[in-house]
């Protein structure tokens, strides 16, 4: 489990000094996937480093299995360091060394003998999927084949914590799946707490458990994918879940629809069939005006705006809402004029 407390750091620059981060606080847990996302300078990689004790903070405290990072230096701090690994932005494989030779480095930096070294090597080459490339050097692999190799790299000392800032990079929306897989894969199979720096929303929309988002060096919003997609006035939510497009107004008397709403549904059971079973139970006539289905890894979420018409529409959206739907009425229009 990682846990960062009022985290700060600053930088001076000519033009003065900038904090990079300002009181940041937040929690991974242990095996969990999470993104940290926001705009260019939020503080997104200067977090990351400082996780990875490339950079430490002016004050505040990173505990990492309840041990506090901080604190410590000299032997501590390098047994600490190993615990961490790190893939850099950008492609950073040694070109005179193979993909094998790439991963081996750490190991032989922690002096493990030839025998061991081969084994671990062969085990991560085949969880990046890339054992037919052990004997190829990095400018024959492609962008996202040296990626993954960077991946195995990280994980050859056994960490608990994988730090990779902006892993997809540059990638193809094909090469960044296969590079997703392999950290998903590594969380799975390894038990490893990944922390994901990243301004693309699809890495949290693929592998995503929790999420962090930075602004001028603060968290701004912090939680559960799943909880956030649903929560009123998410940015997470927005950013992730289908434009609703805003449909035609209502009008109670003489309109369309007796009840427009917003609803979000997580998981397959909601999805599938609450709509159909409101409308059913309830025998009001259900309309789609907008929206969409998407995934949020394994987990099928919607968001829809709907027009119930019928006598029982409100006690159908009362129905849906004590089912766990996530409902916010739309505005309703009469005459034409919103009220």
């Amino acid at each position: 489990m990682i846990t960062v407390e009022n985290l700060t750091k600053s930088f001076q620059h000519n033009d003065g000094t900038v904090r990079a981060l300002d009181g940041v606080s937040m929690d991974v847990s242990a095996g969990a996937v999470c993104g940290v996302v926001g705009p260019s300078g939020a503080g997104k990689s200067t977090l990351a480093r400082c996780i990875a004790l490339l950079e430490k903070p002016d004050s505040g405290s990173i505990r990492v299995d309840g041990t506090d990072l901080v604190s410590l230096d000299g032997k501590a701090l390098r047994a600490a360091r190993r615990q961490i690994g790190v893939v850099p932005q950008g492609d950073s494989l040694l070109r005179q060394r193979t993909a094998a030779g790439n991963i081996a480095l750490p190991l032989e930096a922690a002096g493990l003998n030839g025998p061991q070294r081969r084994s671990r090597v062969g085990e991560l080459l085949d969880l990046v999927g890339l054992t037919d490339k052990a004997a190829v050097y990095p400018d024959q692999l492609s962008g996202g084949q040296r990626q993954r190799v960077a991946v195995a790299r990280a994980l050859a000392a056994k960490p608990s914590v994988l730090l990779a800032d902006e892993p997809t990079s540059a990638l193809d929306p094909g090469t960044t799946d296969s590079v997703l897989t392999v950290l998903d894969r590594a969380r799975a199979e390894l038990g490893v707490t990944v922390l994901v720096v990243t301004h693309d929303m699809a890495v949290i929309r693929r592998i995503a458990d929790d999420v962090a988002v930075l602004e001028n060096g603060r968290v701004v919003e912090h939680g559960k994918v799943l909880d956030l997609v649903a929560a009123p006035g998410s940015r997470v939510g927005a950013t992730l879940l289908p434009d609703t497009d805003q449909a035609e107004p209502l009008k109670p008397t003489g309109g369309r629809h007796d009840v427009v709403a917003e609803v979000v549904l997580v998981g397959f059971a909601a999805v599938g069939a609450l709509l159909p079973e409101a409308a059913s139970r309830f025998g009001v006539e259900l309309a789609i005006l907008g929206g969409g289905l998407i995934r949020l890894g394994d987990t099928p979420v919607a968001k829809f705006r709907v027009g119930l018409t019928g006598e029982r529409a409100e006690a159908a959206l009362k129905w849906m809402i004590e089912r766990d739907a996530h409902v916010r009425r739309a505005p309703v229009c009469v005459d034409g004029v919103a009220a």
